[in-house]
């Protein structure tokens, strides 16, 4: 008897839709001659708590530079293939791990500082977000962009200016 529950158990988790183990590393790479310095990786691992995003950049200019997910699936033109911000809730700019999904695109991941030797390092968790599960939260197939200026918050997309580095988030689990 324990055994068929078990069993059960174990066929009722794996059809939950709900998946933990998914990762993906994004190779973040400059978009443009005057940036190919730029070098970076973005590691996502679904979790039971959220998102967990891990970024290492470097050679990037100093200070506080945007950071979000954005719609399309490619870094083509310079990062202006990747579309615009992650926003499946048509919702309107802001920071999502403060504001929440019906305040903030579901891309709005914030800033990145950079250090005047170029590097910067982000170690986060973005509760609603998924890399590989079901819903309108999901990430896999999106585009990761720096941007050359901070995030102000303001709107529409924070004044960020251009893309500076991309990378496409693929997954490899």
């Amino acid at each position: 008897m324990k055994k068929e529950m078990l069993w059960v158990l174990a066929l009722v988790l794996s059809t939950s839709g709900t998946v933990f183990a998914a990762t993906a590393t994004v190779a973040l790479k400059g978009t443009s001659p005057a940036m190919e310095k730029i070098a970076g990786q973005a590691v996502l691992t679904d979790t039971a708590e959220g998102l967990k995003v891990t970024v290492d950049l470097q050679n990037v200019p100093p200070g506080k530079h945007g950071f979000h997910i954005h719609e399309g699936d490619s870094c083509a033109d310079e990062g202006k293939a990747a579309g615009g911000h992650f926003n499946p809730d048509k919702a309107p700019h802001g920071l999502l791990s403060k504001d929440g999904f019906s305040h903030a695109h579901a891309g709005d991941l914030g800033n990145v500082e950079i250090g005047a030797d170029g590097t910067g390092k982000v170690d986060t968790v973005i509760s609603g977000l998924t890399l590989a599960g079901e819903g309108a939260h999901r990430v896999a197939g999106r585009t990761i962009i720096l941007h050359e200026k901070e995030d102000d918050f303001g709107q529409p997309t924070g004044n960020a200016g251009g893309r500076i580095a991309c990378g496409q988030i693929q997954l490899t689990e």
